[in-house]
């Protein structure tokens, strides 16, 4: 359970000992201040919603969080297929989370957006977005969290306010950083930071 504010700049050798491994990847190293993960094929978070499948074995890296927090993360990223994706989860369980990154889309720009995940059925936000990395940030402020981005890290822009349906006051609810490659390997994510500040932006 995270306690006081983190700032995880992955120098090594290993990560901040709050963060656990949901769906652990067999290949992730650290190293030049980085976190390097190279997803599995065939992983995704996603649940029902258009395409019909269920997918619950993306690889997450999370912390148990109380309380209002702003989590965050700088991720640089190495697309191979399409819907290769890296960027911040917040997660209650199987049927309720929500999910924020760049998606790649072969000869043609992005997806910058956010899934959010109610019993059982993932919705998704998009909007074009051009580069090989970004900064995003998710904030709980009672039981709403608030999704940016920033392609600089310093002008931020909402791109999404949503509620979980399972979350309630008190309640530890997990955040960090996630990547996914649905349809093959190949794909490389680089995480420079990852970031949780209790309580609220002043």
């Amino acid at each position: 359970m995270v306690s006081s504010d983190i700032r995880e700049v992955f120098a090594g050798p290993k990560v901040h000992p709050a963060f656990t491994w949901h769906c652990e990847p067999a290949r992730w190293a650290l190293g030049d201040g980085r976190l390097r993960v190279e997803p599995e094929a065939g992983t995704d978070f996603w649940q029902r919603t258009h395409y019909g499948f269920r997918a619950d074995n993306g690889h997450a890296l999370l912390a148990q969080v109380v309380g209002d927090f702003v989590v965050g993360t700088h991720v640089r990223f190495h697309p191979v297929h399409q819907y290769d994706q890296a960027g911040l989860l917040v997660r209650i369980s199987p049927s309720c989370w929500l999910k924020t990154s760049v998606e790649y889309e072969p000869g043609r720009a992005g997806r910058l957006g956010a899934v959010v995940t109610n019993e059982a059925y993932s919705d998704w936000s998009t909007q074009p977005f051009d580069g090989r990395e970004v900064w995003l940030r998710v904030r709980r402020e009672g039981q709403d969290y608030v999704v940016e981005a920033a392609r600089d890290g310093r002008e931020w822009e909402q791109i999404r306010m949503a509620r979980l349906h399972e979350d309630r006051a008190g309640l530890a609810v997990g955040c960090g950083l996630y990547a996914c490659s649905p349809k093959s390997a190949g794909f490389v994510a680089e995480f420079t930071t990852l970031t949780i500040e209790r309580g609220r932006l002043a």
